[in-house]
């Protein structure tokens, strides 16, 4: 299979979703837990994105689950995507709660956690590309 396998894209895909978890991680710094929340999910888009580009397979949407379970991941990696798949769209949308900004939502804690699971999910896909890399 490691033949057919594009590195290029992986590398990719996974530059970005490493740089933009650094960007959560300021977020999280500077108290801006809404976007460290919406900027971790994206990170682990971007991961689940590198795999499956990575083996050529299409990747459309913005489920984390969903793409994992396309890929073929264990169940306890495609749970903790899950989870960040909870932080895109109401962490941002300012008319998606009915009174008050995003911003009122969202604390340390749902940071610490959408930021963990992003490295969870970043470190499954590295281990599964670098398994593949050596068939």
């Amino acid at each position: 299979m490691a033949n057919y396998l594009y590195s290029g894209e992986f590398e990719r895909w996974m530059a970005s979703a490493k740089s933009t978890l650094k960007s959560a991680m300021t977020d999280r710094s500077a108290g801006f837990y809404n976007w460290a929340c919406f900027k971790s999910q994206q990170s682990a888009e971007f991961a689940s994105k590198a795999f499956l580009n990575g083996i050529g397979t299409y990747s459309f949407g913005h489920s984390v689950s969903l793409l994992l379970k396309k890929a073929d991941f264990d169940i306890e990696l495609i749970n903790r995507a899950k989870t960040v798949d909870k932080y895109y769209i109401l962490t941002i949308k300012t008319d998606a709660w009915a009174e008050g900004p995003p911003e009122d939502y969202y604390t340390l804690d749902n940071a610490n956690e959408a930021i963990e699971c992003s490295e969870s999910i970043i470190s499954g896909v590295e281990d599964r590309w670098k398994s593949l890399k050596k068939e």
